[in-house]
């Protein structure tokens, strides 16, 4: 029953909408993935140097030019193959030049940036395994939207992250170039109306600083809305596990110390640390012989044996986790609750090579209660920052994409967005 009503009420809202994509009034969205959400591909050079056999020809089926699936790829389940993925997908900070860049003889491309094809399922052939952002594109173009007319998509290598003003990040900067080019452009496209962006998880944060790199009068032109779905304003307790031990994000039968060395090189890993201004002086991290807050991070990644990674950490990427700054354009946070979420890490006298004991909170079951909340904290003495926050208890990180319910919240509230739009027309 409650499934009927959900798709009643996508029906009533479908029928208002049409009149509004018969005259071409809807505000264009532009979908912009989490970490992981999009496909990449890859290809191998001179320059390569396997780590193994297996590296050395897999996979056997390659397209033209040698580009294969990267991410995601089904092979990483097998372990000979999943440490070929996690050299692959390895980074590397070049003190040099202050930036990141991919392993030797690694080159790597993001698929059709604009469209939300590569957004749809990570393995196309794979589809009920691996699907991402297909129904909540299913549920936009019920209303109305159309692929490539009025709905758009804006992949990304995840792994790259950002920096703090004054040092350079050549993939990420990029991103966020092309994004404002596929902004301007939708809005174009459709007689000049504002955009909505809808963004997940760490896309939120990509998007919050695309907004505050630009003026407040291309803000004003150009942004009607921003919608951020599950976005770990704050970092995650998760992720102190991912450097710590290694985190396969659920996927069954990988170990995860074959792929922690390359999560720990990931520079949006680091982005996704906890924030000192959202979890403060709480014990996160609890040891026979030390403890570790958000402000001990440093100290953190030296004790686990990635002391390489503090200097980048320090220099390019906690300053830029302090740039939370509101972008003065209407925003409305749509997260998870209710779902046991990893808030306080034990680890016993093995050390960081098993896994820890946890002790659970609120939150969605990856992102904790205070870093989705943190916008309401951190601005709640800005008076020209629209905020609005819809809790959806039950739903977790990934489900908020696919769950019946979920998707009726985010949709009515594209819905209400478009409000004005609908009222001029009926």
């Amino acid at each position: 029953m409650k499934r009927l009503m959900l798709k009643l009420g996508i029906l009533c809202m479908s029928m208002m909408f049409y009149a509004c994509q018969a005259t071409s009034n809807l505000h264009p969205v532009i979908l912009v993935p989490g970490n992981g959400g999009n496909q990449l591909e890859a290809r191998l050079t001179r320059g390569y140097k396997p780590s193994s056999l297996f590296c050395h020809w897999y996979p056997i089926l390659k397209q033209k030019g040698g580009w294969f699936r990267l991410w995601f790829d089904p092979g990483v389940l097998l372990a000979p193959f999943t440490q070929c993925f996690a050299d692959r997908m390895m980074l590397f900070y070049d003190k040099d030049t202050d930036d990141y860049r991919n392993a030797p003889g690694v080159e790597t491309r993001v698929l059709h940036f604009g469209s939300t094809q590569s957004l749809l399922y990570l393995d196309p052939s794979l589809k009920r395994a691996t699907a991402y952002m297909a129904p909540l594109v299913e549920s936009l173009e019920e209303i109305g939207y159309v692929s490539g007319e009025t709905l758009f998509g804006a992949p990304y290598d995840f792994r790259y992250g950002l920096a703090a003003e004054g040092h350079p990040s050549k993939v990420g900067s990029k991103f966020l170039l092309d994004l404002k080019d596929l902004v301007e452009k939708a809005s174009r496209n459709n007689g000049g109306k504002p955009v909505i962006i809808v963004s997940h998880s760490l896309g939120g944060l990509f998007v919050l600083q695309l907004l505050n790199k630009n003026p407040i009068s291309w803000r004003k032109k150009y942004i009607k809305h921003f919608v951020a779905l599950s976005t770990p304003w704050g970092g995650t307790v998760v992720q102190m596990v991912t450097f710590a031990s290694g985190y396969t994000l659920g996927v069954p039968f990988v170990d995860p110390l074959l792929v922690r060395e390359e999560q720990r090189t990931s520079e949006s890993n680091s982005w996704l640390l906890p924030n000192a201004k959202v979890f403060g002086e709480r014990k996160l991290v609890i040891t026979p012989n030390a403890t570790y807050s958000a402000h001990e991070i440093t100290r953190f990644l030296s004790d686990i044996g990635f002391s390489r990674g503090v200097y980048p950490y320090t220099t390019r990427i906690l300053p830029l986790m302090e740039q939370l700054i509101a972008p003065e354009v209407p925003i409305t946070c749509i997260i998870g609750s209710d779902v046991r979420t990893p808030e306080t890490l034990f680890y016993g006298e093995n050390g960081f090579d098993e896994q820890p004991d946890v002790v659970y909170g609120d939150g969605d079951g990856t992102v904790n209660m205070a870093s989705l909340l943190a916008l309401e904290k951190l601005w709640s003495e800005e008076k020209h920052q629209p905020l609005k926050v819809i809790r959806i208890g039950g739903i977790s990180h990934t489900s908020i994409l696919q769950n019946d319910s979920a998707l009726a919240e985010i949709t009515g509230e594209i819905y209400s967005i478009n409000s004005h739009v609908i009222s001029s027309v009926l």
